[in-house]
């Protein structure tokens, strides 16, 4: 019996699926002891399913209304915003950024450190673009997946969380000259902050979540929303219950530099209205958000040439080794994965996809016409146990 995903988030409604496979994939994850809690969304024009199972926190059941931390499923929200005004005319892909944000002009690149530590700091050859920003070719990084940033890191003062100094990195190379995953969509944040005139989380807000009904995805979660959320886990060598250990885990409220790539609370019902839109070729239930052809100007390889591999843990606690190619080689879009060939889980090529730090994943097969959200808590990223449920769970939707 398929499930009518329109209405959740609307009204909140409450709906567990009823397709026994995907069930079983889910509660075998929990049941197994391999993840505290996990739920699950999946939408196609024909058929629909929304199961969740396990725990949410200690003693709470998992619930499909569940609020969860989606971490980089925030990118392409802000993608969306930065494309919108990309249609409007306010800015265009590929002129220079830093003219309307002033780091983004006065940013040096890191070239190593001298016998003393001291940073080897130049001038980018180019400018960074907005393109740049979107395909995570501008030359940012993350500390904790880079070992050059976490050594930088440890020679500069510690900045206050949430502010702009925080997010003030060098460039680990010059703008367009490889792919590296960092904070450049969180920069994108800033220039649509900057060509708006207003915070991030109101453009969100008025462009995309109202359009939406996107009720339950905000910066900040209400009252309401925290009785909601679920408990980040981390997963570690104590014995039993797969080594997961409930962790206190907070964004910082109020922060000066709006987290534009991952400072997003979300329910996979709501996220699944985001992703319909993507599928839906930028319209969801009549409401248009981004025109087609920005749709599939977004969904293209636009990094010919250069290899989207992954990256070496610098920081166990945040993210393990991540393979990006094992499935074969992945081009980018702009924010997206995009796998060039299909998938061992019957993913579409050019279909877009992507993931946030707790384990949350999301997929858009616009050739299979189907879109999935998948969602637990545990910390660090590419989580063996989560990313295993998960690709059962896609292999199961397309019959794999």
């Amino acid at each position: 019996m398929p499930i009518e995903l329109s209405d959740i988030g609307q009204r909140g409604t409450l709906l567990i699926g009823t397709s026994q496979s995907l069930d079983a994939v889910l509660a075998e994850s929990v049941n197994s002891g391999g993840l505290a809690g996990v739920v699950a969304g999946v939408w196609s024009s024909d058929n629909s399913y929304i199961g969740a199972f396990g725990e949410a926190a200690p003693g709470v059941p998992m619930a499909v209304d569940t609020v969860l931390w989606i971490a980089s499923f925030t990118k392409a929200v802000t993608a969306t915003a930065a494309m919108q005004l990309v249609e409007r005319g306010a800015i265009t892909l590929d002129e220079p950024v830093g003219p309307i944000v002033d780091y983004l002009q006065t940013v040096q690149v890191l070239d190593g450190f001298d016998d003393d530590g001291t940073p080897r700091l130049r001038a980018p050859v180019r400018p960074i673009t907005l393109r740049h920003l979107l395909t995570h070719t501008a030359g940012f990084g993350y500390d904790f997946a880079d070992a050059t940033l976490t050594t930088f890191a440890g020679g500069q003062p510690v900045p206050a969380p949430g502010s702009i100094a925080s997010y003030q990195w060098p460039l680990l190379f010059d703008p367009g000259d490889r792919w590296n995953y960092g904070i450049n969509i969180d920069w994108c944040g800033q220039v649509v902050e900057a060509l708006t005139g207003h915070h991030l989380d109101a453009v969100l807000a008025q462009e995309i979540f109202a359009p939406l009904g996107m009720v339950d995805t905000g910066f900040v979660r209400t009252a309401a929303q925290q009785q909601r959320a679920a408990t980040i886990h981390l997963r570690t060598e104590v014995p039993g219950r797969g080594g997961l250990v409930p962790i206190p885990f907070e964004l910082p409220e109020n922060p000066e530099f709006v987290m534009g790539g991952g400072g997003l609370y979300s329910t996979v019902p709501d996220y699944l209205r985001f992703t319909r839109m993507l599928l839906g070729g930028g319209t969801l239930d009549g409401v248009q958000v981004l025109a087609p052809e920005t749709v599939d100007l977004m969904s293209r390889n636009h990094i010919e040439g250069m290899t989207v591999a992954g990256w070496t843990s610098s920081n166990a606690l945040y993210t393990n080794d991540v393979d990006l190619g094992r499935d074969g080689p992945q081009g980018w879009g702009l924010s997206f994965l995009t796998n060039l060939n299909d998938s061992a889980q019957g993913r579409s090529a050019g279909s877009l996809a992507w993931a946030g730090l707790a384990n949350t994943y999301y997929w858009v097969d616009r050739g299979r016409g189907t879109t999935g959200v998948f969602a637990t808590q545990v910390l660090p990223f590419f989580d063996p146990i989560a990313l295993k449920t998960f690709r059962a769970f896609e292999s199961a939707v397309n019959g794999i």
